[in-house]
Order: structure tokens, then sequence, then C-alpha cells
């Protein structure tokens, strides 16, 4: 007779763990307050630069000399620290906002403002460089994609919300207090995650993995690539949208069109948390989609002089843009792995280069070919992008028949 087939009781399904929100929430609040400081001076440009006695034009390098500082500080002070605890750096980071935005809001010149600039986005280089491997690094590995969309939502937050109301503060009681406001939120911030953080120590392999051997790590530098040209193009509109309303009668409004596209970049990324561990390719081509027909719409609103496709334009500009910094440092650490901290500092110096060099050429722009120049440039732009994603099918951002690296040898010299 046949052997009757052995059951085994079912073994009860252990329930997934919770994520760290308080932890999560720490350093999403990290996120808002260095993109508030990263961005604030494009919704008080005309009176900052009245203020301090300069154009436009020359105010709107506050904005490049951040991303400059961060350029500068990124791969080095990952490369130097990568074996100290993580939250120290963090809390070391926050600190450092605290203190950029103190002399920024009492500065009474020019050139002191620029360097505090700069100091800012020395400590936003750092920072940006830590926060995608901190959130990876709390949460079990199916959990990593939603902690990344945690985590990255108070940047989003403080373009939906903290720019327009600082904006808006800003016109109520002065650009500067709206700058002691920011210190006063990242002293509070640094309390927080003093009590919040689980530690996490540095990993003594990623210092020692060269960072020519990460960038030649398949899919790496398509990131990369992507990451330059997509930034590029948002900030050589949104750096200069004061300027780039004027001529459609929208001067006045720019609180309003900022909150649009704020508004619907919490849109974007609470999509994209819920899509990104199944989405990713789609989404980020989207992204690029979505921001091209933004840039159209303001061109063919400036063609025209008309300021009613402005809205429309700054809701397709948020969701393009919303979920854009979860999608590529997911894209990047998924490529790189081991040596993601590594990879993390690559994309935020990209990153912030997009930032310098969007400040910089909008401004020549600006002076040189009128705003009407400026979304068209974002098109080309934005092409190069699209055309680099939809080419990284086999690494960088695959379908799903790609693969990726998960390996680098971090012993190599």
């Amino acid at each position: 007779m046949p052997t009757p087939e052995l059951r085994t009781p079912a073994q009860p399904v252990a329930p997934a763990p919770r994520l760290p929100w308080p932890a999560l929430l720490a350093m999403s609040t990290a996120g808002f307050v260095t993109i508030m400081t990263e961005a604030l001076p494009a919704g008080v440009l005309p009176a900052m630069s009245a203020d301090l006695g300069v154009g436009q034009s020359a105010a709107g390098q506050s904005v490049t000399l951040y991303a400059v500082g961060s350029i500068a500080a990124a791969i080095p002070l990952t490369a130097v620290t990568g074996r100290l605890p993580r939250k120290r750096l963090l809390l070391v980071a926050v600190g450092g906002f605290a203190a950029a935005n103190a002399v920024t809001a009492v500065s009474p010149d020019y050139p002191l403002t620029m360097a505090a600039r700069f100091a800012a986005g020395l400590v936003a280089g750092l920072l940006w460089a830590l926060l995608a491997g901190y959130a990876r690094g709390i949460v079990t590995p199916e959990q990593r994609g939603r902690a990344m969309a945690v985590a990255m939502a108070g940047s989003t937050v403080a373009l939906s919300v903290g720019v327009p109301a600082g904006t808006l503060l800003a016109g109520l009681v002065g650009w500067r207090v709206t700058f002691g406001l920011m210190c006063v939120i990242a002293v509070a911030l640094t309390g927080w995650m003093l009590l919040a953080l689980p530690p996490l120590p540095g990993r003594a392999d990623q210092a020692r993995v060269p960072v020519r051997r990460v960038l030649r790590t398949p899919g790496v530098a398509t990131v990369l690539a992507v990451t330059a040209t997509f930034v590029l193009a948002h900030n050589v509109l949104y750096t200069y949208v004061a300027a780039l309303l004027a001529p459609l009668g929208l001067d006045g409004r720019t609180d309003t069109v900022l909150l649009v596209i704020g508004l619907s970049s919490l849109v974007s990324i609470l999509g994209t948390g819920a899509l990104i561990d199944r989405y990713l390719r789609p989404l980020t081509i989207a992204a690029s989609v979505l921001l091209a027909a933004a840039a159209l719409l303001l061109a063919a609103a400036l063609l025209g002089s008309t300021g009613r496709p402005a809205y429309a334009a700054a809701a397709l500009w948020g969701l393009g843009f919303g979920g854009a910094a979860t999608l590529l440092q997911t894209a990047v650490a998924d490529a790189a792995g081991p040596a993601g901290d590594i990879a993390q500092s690559l994309l935020v110096t990209c990153w912030n280069l997009g930032i310098a060099v969007g400040g910089l050429a909008g401004g020549l722009l600006l002076d040189h070919a009128g705003p009407a120049a400026l979304p068209w440039s974002a098109l080309v732009l934005l092409a190069a992008a699209l055309a680099t994603t939809i080419g990284g099918r086999r690494h960088g951002f695959p379908g799903h028949g790609g693969t990726r690296s998960c390996e680098v040898d971090a012993h190599s010299s």
C-alpha cells in the first residue's frame, strides 16, 4: 500500500515588521530643512536681491553657490567619513544648517550671504549622501522602497507647503525672518534625531571602494546621467520661476504657482512610494515626459502671452518632479549594491551640478535671451534624460527582463 502523505500543520506567517516611523519622519524633516534652505531663494528672489543691492540673476547665484558647496563636499566627505557612525554625522549636518541659516538671516551684505549659502551646501552634500543609506539600512529589504519614499517625502512637503508658505511669510515679515525660522527648525530637529534615530555604524569596506570602480558598475553612470540632465532642466525653470511668470501677468502669483507645483509633487511622492518597488522604470520615464509637457505648456504660454496654461503646467511639473529624488536614489542604490553610500555621493554631486549649472545657465539665458528661452532649453535637456532612461533597459532602469548589479568588490584598489 502506498504510504499516506504526511502533512505538517501550516506554520503561522510572522507579521512584517513595522516601519520605524519616528526615525523615518525625523529623516524626512531633515530633507524638508535641506530643500527649504536650497529652494527658498527662488520664492523670495526679488526681495532678496533688493535687500542685498544686487540684480535678480546675481541673487539667483545663492542657489548656484549652495549647489557648488554640495558638489565640493559630497564625494570627499562621504569617503573620509565612511567609518564614522551615521547618526553622529547626520546630527552634525543638521547643526550645520542651523548655523548657515542663522548667518543668512542676519547677514548685512552679499558676500557674507553667499558664503553662508556655500556652507549650507557643504553640509547638504554630506546629508543627502547619508540619508538614503540610513533609511534603507534600518529596515528589512522588502521595506526599502517605502522607507525611501517616507524619508524623501520631506523634500516634497518642502516644495508643496514649505516654499510657498515661506514665500508668503517673507512677503509679510521679510525673507530674513523666514531664514531665521529655518534655523529654529533645524535646532529642534537635532534634538528629535538624537532621540529617534537608531544607531547605524559606518562601513569600513565602503571607504575602500574606489570612486572610479563604482562609476564602472553597470547602471550607475546611466542613473547619474539622467540625474544631471533632469535636475538641470528642472532648475533652469525653477530658479527663475518668478521671472518666468512675470511676462504672463503672474508676477504677483509666484507663491500660488509654487503651491500648485508642490501639491502635485505630494501626489507624485505618494504614488511613487506605492509603486516604486514594481514600476521603477516606467515611473522614471513618466517623470521626464510629465516635466517635458510642463515645459512645453510654459513655452506656449509665453508665445501667447497668456497665464492660463501656467497652472496646468505647474500641476504637470509637480507630478513629474515630486518622486524623482526617490526614483533616482533607489535606482543608483540598486545598481551599486554594497557601495551604495559612494554611489549616493556621486548622485548628490550630479544632482547639485544640475542645480548649479541650472542657476548659472538660467541666469545667462534670462539676461541675454529673455524668459522665453528657459522652457525650450529645458525641453532639450529632458529629451536627453528620457532617451538615456529608455536606453537603460538592461542596467540602471531595467525592465522585467533586465538585471541589476549587486556586487562591487569592496577590497579592490
